[in-house]
């Protein structure tokens, strides 16, 4: 059964679309059947992955609203090579029509239900802010990756969003917790990203990746080409983090399965 990460921050401006983007396509690279789901009603997730968002015959808006298959939904031609649910202006009208449904926290987990068994990861790009969408992306989801730069009101905003995740762990999905903190347009020359780092890693501990991504131009032209870093410069150093992101995930995902195994 595929795992699914939301990848959230409620701050902006932090990564997090990047991130989507470039570990999916980092993902699908080592031949993991992936699948991205724009919930960014901004669309800079589908737009990054080579499609259209204007073009697009279906969005989350289906999915969640309309409750459409996901087969009817997703676009299966990306240029990361994963299957994405695209996202657009129709998406912020979800939020709204999603308030007068029933268990409306549970459409998203309900539409992916029926196709966990299809994928090896299944990762959700969150809107920056705590909305209905960002709440059905927690509910759905195993986990939350959550990336972060390295600065004092990233920190504040990183003990608001814990409290946001134990809170909707404790009402809409009991199983939910931090995959990992991701470290971001990160300059080791900077002494306060170097404190904020030290300060992460004696909090979080373990839960702080070893992959750490770095500011780069290149991981900021790659989304006005419509693809992942990967394919615009694969020997860019935001590529060559991502990727070392992504085996980072497997072998961490990979001793937890050990450790089922051995425990059951």
């Amino acid at each position: 059964m595929g795992k699914i990460i939301a990848i959230a921050n409620q701050k902006g401006g932090v990564g997090k679309t990047t991130t989507a983007v470039n570990l999916a396509a980092s993902m699908a690279a080592t031949k993991r059947k992936v699948l991205l789901i724009d919930l960014d009603p901004q669309g800079n997730a589908t737009m990054g992955s080579g499609v259209d968002k204007y073009e697009v015959p279906a969005t989350a808006y289906e999915l969640l609203v309309d409750e459409k298959p996901l087969s009817e939904v997703v676009v299966k031609e990306t240029a990361g090579g994963y299957h994405l649910v695209a996202a657009n202006s129709d998406v912020t009208a979800a939020e709204v029509r999603l308030l007068d449904v029933f268990a409306r926290e549970l459409r998203l987990r309900n539409a992916l239900k029926n196709y966990r068994d299809q994928y090896d990861f299944i990762f959700i790009d969150c809107p920056p802010s705590l909305n209905m969408l960002t709440v059905n992306a927690m509910a759905a989801a195993d986990s939350v990756l959550v990336p972060m730069q390295c600065e004092y009101y990233a920190l504040e905003g990183l003990t608001a969003l814990v409290e946001t995740i134990n809170k909707l762990a404790a009402v809409v999905n009991a199983d939910l917790k931090i995959e990992g903190i991701l470290r971001t347009m990160y300059d080791p020359r900077n002494r306060l990203a170097n404190d904020v780092s030290e300060q992460l890693k004696r909090h979080f501990g373990e839960k702080v990746y070893r992959a750490v991504i770095p500011r780069n131009v290149r991981l900021a032209e790659a989304p006005s080409f419509g693809t992942p870093v990967m394919y615009y410069d694969k020997s860019s150093t935001g590529a060559k983090a991502y990727l070392a992101l992504a085996g980072e995930i497997l072998r961490r995902s990979d001793k937890k399965q050990i450790k089922t195994a051995a425990s059951v």
